[in-house]
């Protein structure tokens, strides 16, 4: 499993100063590109064009940039450090508005720039939480894939949409980490990877990361769903999430309601897998999640030569709704929860 994102400490045994690297997931699969960010442009625009994304490691990476956002004011004041705090964290929220993470992250951040630290040391804080951030995010979703691992007993085959895997997160992901679990003690699940138009990440990247694991993975163009379950290949779905609210609702890639349609039409388990930070209580319903629209050229010039004619409207959701009803159990760090979800995932998160 490629590291996804991480920080670079410039000097042993501290933090801070470093730089933000991460592999530019635009080149996969036919290049492995890592890049070094030190501005706070590069980092917004990193997440913005998706040479980083999955909500987990937008944000691991959003929290370092906001580290990237110190150095590069060369604040030397605590109230510096705070003004390009808020400063970066301002800037860094604009990039991606339905990843509930990403503002998680930013306004951890933020809350960690109220220590009252010399300057020296409110920085290295403030870095060090920044890769705590990213430790967290790993050991959680370490446990989301032994949590998953168990729904997967007996499963020989799974569905995927999207990537939620390591390319995702900052290790292990969140949807795939049930069969890197599942294979670290012996049981290969065959995968089929949805290619999830239009920026086909299916393709690219869980292909590309599950055979460099060596887990078989098959791609499959996003309306041969129904064919395969209809054919009894698949035991299991398995997706991630960029937002849970409340009441289960679930918002995924573009194309996840539909699967999940699918998945209900065929009796197959629809498992959502996510780190507590992906949910959002605030909203009561699905209905309130704000869905991103993309560039138009993305389906116009999707696979680099133009496929609809001059003129003609596109739309393009970078995701959709998936109602809680359809959802079999939620996956998340503490363990699994089922319907009815307003209940369930309260308790599970509580604190205990």
């Amino acid at each position: 499993m490629v590291k996804t994102v991480e920080w670079l400490s410039d000097q042993p045994g501290r933090f801070f100063p470093g730089r933000l690297k991460l592999i530019d997931q635009t080149r996969l699969p036919t290049e492995v590109l890592f890049l070094e960010l030190r501005t706070v442009e590069s980092v917004w625009h990193a997440i913005k064009i998706l040479q980083v994304r999955g909500a987990p490691a937008i944000g691991v990476a959003a929290a370092m940039g906001v580290i990237v956002g110190i150095q590069e004011s060369r604040a030397r004041t605590p109230d510096a450090i705070r003004t390009a705090v808020r400063a970066a964290a301002d800037r860094l929220a604009t990039s991606r508005p339905t990843a509930v993470n990403l503002f998680w992250a930013l306004d951890r951040m933020k809350q960690a720039a109220r220590a009252d630290l010399p300057a020296t040391d409110l920085a290295e804080h403030l870095a060090a939480e920044a890769v705590r951030i990213g430790m967290e995010d790993t050991a959680m979703c370490r446990a989301i894939g032994e949590h998953g691992a168990t729904l997967l007993a007996g499963v020989h085959s799974v569905l995927t949409h999207c990537n939620a895997g390591s390319l995702a997160t900052s290790w292990y992901g969140t949807a795939l980490a049930p069969l890197y679990v599942a294979l670290e003690k012996g049981q290969v699940i065959q995968v089929y990877a949805d290619e999830t138009r239009p920026l086909l990440q299916g393709a690219r990247l869980t292909a590309w990361e599950l055979s460099q694991a060596g887990i078989p993975v098959t791609v499959i163009c996003d309306n041969m769903a129904a064919v395969v379950m209809r054919q009894k290949k698949i035991g299991a779905v398995l997706v991630g999430a960029d937002r849970i609210a409340a009441n289960g609702d679930t918002a995924n890639k573009i194309g996840t309601y539909g699967v999940a349609l699918l998945a209900a039409a065929h009796r197959i388990p629809f498992y959502v897998l996510a780190p507590s930070s992906t949910f959002d209580f605030t909203l009561a319903s699905g209905d309130s999640i704000p869905i991103e629209e993309r560039d138009p050229r993305e389906v116009t010039h999707g696979l680099g030569k133009q496929t609809v004619p001059e003129g003609v409207k596109v739309f393009n959701p970078a995701f959709d709704v998936t109602p809680a009803a359809l959802i079999t159990a939620i996956v998340c760090e503490k363990g699994i929860a089922r319907p009815d979800y307003r209940t369930s995932l309260k308790t599970l998160l509580s604190p205990r």
